[in-house]
């Protein structure tokens, strides 16, 4: 592989990446991918857990699809949500851990116990 080559494959795999954090950014698909956690959900059972439309939810999920997070499977009348892969369920809860509202707050910050 050419300089040129490895150069746009990491440019692609910048974007692709880019992307999905994007899309993981908005707060419903955030609060839709904590709810999935490891499990896999119905559309319904997604939209009784956030208490979202199930118009709003689908939209949302086919981003979420769309940019390979999660995976679709369907079943007679029924479409069952799941993340995609473990590495991406090992970031969500890194994630959740680091960037939860307690850690985010001043008020709990280990750095103010310093000043």
């Amino acid at each position: 592989m050419s300089e040129a080559d490895k150069t746009n494959h990491h440019d692609e795999d910048t974007t692709l990446t880019a992307n999905a954090l994007k899309a993981m950014a908005h707060p419903l698909r955030w609060k839709i991918l904590c709810t999935l956690g490891e499990k896999e959900l119905s559309v319904g059972e997604i939209v009784a857990k956030t208490g979202t439309s199930q118009s709003n939810i689908s939209q949302h999920l086919e981003q979420l699809r769309n940019k390979n997070i999660l995976v679709a499977r369907k079943d007679a009348n029924r479409i069952f949500y799941r993340i995609r892969n473990p590495q991406l369920l090992t970031l969500i809860g890194t994630m959740r851990k680091v960037l939860c509202p307690a850690n985010l707050d001043e008020r709990f910050s280990d750095t103010d116990d310093n000043r």
